[in-house]
C-alpha cells in the first residue's frame, strides 16, 4: 500500500460554516439570541411533559459526539438535547475508530462531514480541535479543550440571569487555577460585560493572550493573587477542580499545597455579597477547591448549572444546524 499524502499541501474547503469553537469567535449579539433560545425551550419543556419540544426542529438530524476524555455532563447533555429536538446522536471516542490506529484528522473529518449534520469534540489537545473544524464540512462544537469549556460558561450565565436577572454591570470571582474553564469565563465577561476578578497563584495565572485580548476588547477583567480581594462583593463566585485527570501524584500533591488558599469555605463566601451564587462546573472534590457546607449550602446552584448545559446547548445546536430560522426554535 502507497504512502498517504500529505495534508499540508491540500487546500480545505472553506465552507462558512457555524462553528461553536470559543465564546470570543461569536459577537456579543448571536451570544445573547443563543442564550434567549434556550431559555425560551426550557421554558416549553416545563411547561409540558410530551412532546419536550412542539416541532422537533432537528428531525432527522444526525450529531456527532467524540469524547477523547471522560464526560458526564458534555455527553449526557447533548445526547438528549438532540433528541428533544427530534434528532438523534452517536457517540465515539478515538479507540472506537480508525483515528486511533493513524487516521488523520483531516480524513476524519471530511468523513463524518458525509455522515452527521453537526460533530462536537471533547479532546485533551485544543490544536485537533481547529484541525477538526478545518477540514470539516459540518458545524464543530467545542465540547473541552485544555485551552477552554465555552459550552459550560453559557450555562453559567443561564443560571445566574435564572437567579439574580441580567448578568451585565454584575461582578463575578474565580479563586483557584488559571485553568480552561477561566479562560472561557473571561471571554464570557468580555462579550456579556459583567466585571470578572480572577484569583489564582502567581504560577497558575490564565494566559496572558487571554488577559490581553479581555483588555483589547475592553473588558472589565482584572487578574489577581488574592482570593479574598476577588471575592469582595461579589455577586457570584466560581471555582473548578484543582487537579487534572493526567496530573501525576507528584504534581497533583504541589499543586494542592499552592492552591489551598483559595478554597472556598464559609469565610471566603462571606465575603460576597449576601446573596452571591456559588457554581462549579462539577464534578467537585469536596474538601479541596469548595467544602461541603458551601457546596451544599444556600449559595450554591450547581445543580441548576448542570442542567443548564442541556438547555444552554440546545441554544448552540439551534444556532449550529437552525438556518436561517434557528431562532424560531425557541418558538412554539
Amino acid at each position: 500500500m502507497s504512502a498517504a499524502l500529505s495534508t499540508s499541501s491540500i487546500t480545505p474547503v472553506q465552507t462558512g460554516l457555524r462553528h461553536f469553537l470559543d465564546i470570543k469567535d461569536l459577537d456579543a449579539a448571536t451570544l445573547r439570541q443563543i442564550l434567549d433560545v434556550a431559555s425560551s425551550m426550557k421554558r416549553m419543556q416545563q411547561n409540558r411533559r410530551f412532546p419536550l419540544h412542539p416541532r422537533q426542529p432537528l428531525a432527522g438530524r444526525q450529531l456527532g459526539l467524540i469524547l477523547s476524555k471522560p464526560s458526564t455532563r458534555t455527553r449526557v447533555s447533548f445526547e438528549v438535547g438532540m433528541r428533544q429536538l427530534g434528532g438523534d446522536a452517536v457517540v465515539l471516542s478515538p479507540q472506537d475508530m480508525q483515528i486511533g490506529r493513524g487516521e488523520t484528522l483531516a480524513d476524519t473529518a471530511r468523513v463524518l462531514s458525509r455522515f452527521v449534520d453537526a460533530i462536537v469534540l471533547r479532546t485533551g489537545n485544543t490544536t485537533n480541535l481547529h484541525e477538526l473544524a478545518r477540514w470539516s464540512t459540518s458545524p464543530v462544537i467545542n465540547g473541552l479543550t485544555p485551552s477552554s469549556h465555552p459550552v459550560q460558561i453559557l450555562a453559567d450565565i443561564m443560571t445566574f440571569e435564572e437567579h439574580r436577572g441580567p448578568v451585565r454591570g454584575r461582578t463575578f470571582a474565580w479563586t483557584g487555577d488559571g485553568n480552561n474553564v477561566l479562560v472561557s469565563l473571561i471571554e464570557g465577561a468580555v462579550r456579556f460585560g459583567f466585571r470578572l476578578r480572577a484569583a489564582t497563584p502567581l504560577q497558575m495565572q490564565p494566559p496572558q493572550d487571554v488577559l490581553d485580548w479581555a483588555k483589547r476588547e475592553g473588558g472589565d477583567v482584572e487578574w489577581m493573587e488574592d482570593p479574598r480581594a476577588a471575592v469582595n462583593n461579589a455577586d457570584c463566585i466560581v471555582t473548578d477542580t484543582w487537579v487534572s485527570m493526567s496530573d501525576s501524584h507528584e504534581e497533583a500533591a504541589s499543586r494542592m499545597t499552592r492552591l489551598e488558599p483559595y478554597r472556598v469555605d464559609t469565610k471566603l463566601m462571606a465575603l460576597a455579597a449576601p446573596d452571591a451564587l456559588f457554581m462549579h462546573c462539577l464534578p467537585a472534590h469536596i474538601g479541596e477547591e469548595v467544602t461541603q457546607d458551601v457546596f451544599e449550602g444556600p449559595h450554591s446552584v450547581v445543580f441548576d448549572e448542570a442542567e443548564n448545559r442541556l438547555h444552554a446547548q440546545k441554544g448552540i445546536l439551534a444556532w449550529t444546524m437552525g438556518g436561517s430560522n434557528w431562532t424560531s426554535f425557541g418558538k412554539e
